[in-house]
């Protein structure tokens, strides 16, 4: 039996980035891009490594250009966190699995580094092919929690749960992560959320702001568990941003929708170093007439627009600082919450 599973790109729409931080946020999946596991039984449990695991370089000049592109790190550290926590899991909840090898492969297309969660989708898709192979059932509202944990404990990726809920959920989802019911239940309140208002929502990206979210978020997190006043109540009303939208975007208003995603971003600004390059991003969109702020850590931006005419604009003026618009393929997922 061969398995094939997939979990796709996230953006972070309002809210971002208080899910580390006890706040709110709304979030969409992101379908245009997405991880996709192959896994089947073998003698021997292998990983196959892909091109960003691979240590053969054609000259200097290659190994330097894998490093722009993928890091320092591949993917397979990725599959070897899931399938870890996946055992341990397991083990917790005194599930015996059935004592069988597997051979598992994995690709993505989700940009490197550039706020659309590709590490997290990577993890998520291992996390459901070895549910389906193993015949194990993880409640769909824990799964975010336990792909949460394979990055944080075993990779010391700083990172929040807003990316692994709307992988797991898909569609759009507004979440609550009040910290009291956090402690109690070992997830947050997580509601769908479906609106007009996304034939009007695009994405802009470029491929050469990528860089590691943990590391921009670690400084954040620092000045965040020192008490720092400035960055508690700027990730509150931050949080409060999700709140307010929740209304206008199921309602489709745009104007709303305008203001808030704005805002959102200029909050962030407010604690948190933005280059030049990404800043250019912000100000091209809202010259066009579109919202703008940042889908994840930086490297890519989301935001409404009112027309074709707007759309037109961005994608010639963003083209010219060498970005890509897409328009998000969002649906709602197929699993049951």
């Amino acid at each position: 039996m061969i398995i094939e599973e997939r979990a796709y790109a996230r953006a972070g729409l309002l809210g971002n980035p208080s899910d580390g931080y006890y706040g709110k946020t709304i979030s969409v999946i992101v379908k245009n891009f997405g991880a996709h596991i192959t896994l089947y039984q073998s003698p021997e449990l292998r990983i196959e490594p892909q091109e960003q695991d691979r240590n053969e370089f054609s000259n200097i000049h290659a190994l330097l250009e894998t490093i722009k592109i993928h890091g320092y790190y591949g993917g397979d550290r990725l599959i070897k966190a899931a399938i870890k926590t996946f055992i341990e899991y397991c083990q917790q909840q005194s599930i015996k699995i059935e004592n069988k090898n597997f051979t598992l492969r994995y690709h993505s297309s989700i940009p490197r580094q550039i706020g659309l969660a590709g590490s997290s989708a990577i993890i998520t898709a291992a996390m459901r092919a070895l549910m389906k192979y193993y015949d194990v059932t993880i409640p769909l509202e824990m799964l975010p929690s336990i792909v949460l944990k394979a990055e944080m404990q075993e990779l010391g990726i700083a990172a929040g749960l807003q990316d692994r809920v709307i992988q797991a959920y898909e569609g759009c989802v507004y979440m609550d992560f009040d910290r009291e019911f956090l402690r109690e239940h070992g997830y947050g309140r997580y509601e769908r959320l479906t609106s007009p208002a996304f034939d009007n929502l695009y994405i802009a990206y470029k491929i050469e702001l990528g860089k590691v979210s943990g590391a921009v978020l670690n400084d954040i997190r620092s000045r965040f568990e020192q008490g720092d006043p400035e960055v508690v109540s700027t990730l509150r009303e931050i949080a409060s941003l999700a709140e307010q939208g929740r209304e206008p975007l199921m309602a489709g208003d745009i104007p709303t929708l305008h203001e808030l995603v704005n805002r959102n971003f200029d909050l962030r600004r407010k604690i948190m170093r933005i280059s030049e390059s990404n800043l250019d991003m912000i100000n091209t969109a809202r010259a066009c007439g579109a919202s703008s702020s940042f889908t994840g850590s930086g490297g890519s931006i989301i935001g409404f627009y009112n027309d074709n005419e707007t759309l037109m604009r961005l994608i010639i003026e963003m083209k010219k600082r060498s970005a890509r618009v897409i328009k998000p393929f969002i649906s709602q997922g197929t699993i049951a919450p």
